[in-house]
């Protein structure tokens, strides 16, 4: 009976784990390149009853087994592609297709994002909304009036009373081998990882590497109408490990009350 009770309360303690990371989902339907989490679960460790006293498939004999529970495997992002939204901003960028923009951290280190909404700082310098240089580095003119990306990458300005653009460099994209192996850094960050592998530059649009677009954002790629379905799974199967209790709970009960 007690199997049951911990049983259950492993269920429970999994249902909450599903019902924080579908919050958590809900709470970033509108950020920017945001990828959507799914919890991942594995059966416990299961208790031998009888050995050898079932027949299976051949004649052989195996063991009457019971399991202990539930426990959480993982929280993997998927990185399935968002919808997009025009904005008309030239330094809106997203990436359609497989890869990542790299942005440069405060220690010299690297980071990857498909958040492609960037800007200007006070030096002129393209940056991410909290303020990261977009890597390898761009510098715009103090007379920029109209900004452009290539087919490959390249990043054009065009300056007052000029006709001709030009160019301030190239924007890259990275894939990884495992993209699903990447560290969530928090503000729409990754890192790489021994699960990911080392991050691989390639032209943007060329061999599996997605294209960039200028004056649009990658949406969330949170569906609210799934996220909702899912709460509801979670709720219901939270109340069933709770009745499983309940249901221990008073069988233990009947127990205690024949030695009366």
């Amino acid at each position: 009976m007690m199997r049951a009770l911990s049983t259950s309360a492993s269920g429970m303690k999994a249902q909450q784990i599903y019902v924080d990371t579908i919050a958590y989902n809900l709470a970033n339907v509108n950020t920017t390149g945001f990828k959507k989490a799914r919890a991942e679960f594995q059966d416990l460790l299961y208790q031998v009853v009888r050995p050898n006293a079932s027949l299976k498939a051949g004649g052989d004999l195996k063991p009457v087994q019971v399991g202990h529970g539930v426990r959480l495997a993982d929280i993997r992002q998927l990185f399935t592609q968002g919808d997009t939204q025009v904005t008309g901003n030239a330094l809106d960028m997203a990436i359609s297709g497989d890869g990542f923009f790299r942005v440069e951290m405060p220690d010299g280190s690297y980071a990857y994002t498909r958040d492609g909404s960037f800007a200007l700082d006070s030096e002129s310098k393209m940056v991410t909304a909290g303020g990261l240089a977009v890597a390898p580095g761009f510098e715009f003119p103090e007379n920029t009036t109209e900004v452009a990306i290539g087919n490959e990458g390249e990043l054009k300005v065009k300056l007052a009373g000029e006709t001709e653009a030009q160019e301030l460099g190239v924007l890259g994209v990275f894939r990884f081998a495992n993209t699903a192996g990447l560290k969530p850094l928090g503000n729409n960050l990754y890192a790489a990882s021994e699960a990911s592998g080392e991050p691989m530059e390639g032209v943007p649009g060329q061999e599996g590497y997605g294209s960039i677009e200028s004056g649009i954002l990658e949406s969330s790629n949170v569906e609210v109408v799934e996220e909702m379905i899912r709460l509801i799974e979670a709720q219901r199967a939270y109340e069933l490990n709770s009745k499983s209790i309940q249901t221990s709970e008073d069988m233990l009960a009947t127990v205690n009350q024949l030695k009366r």
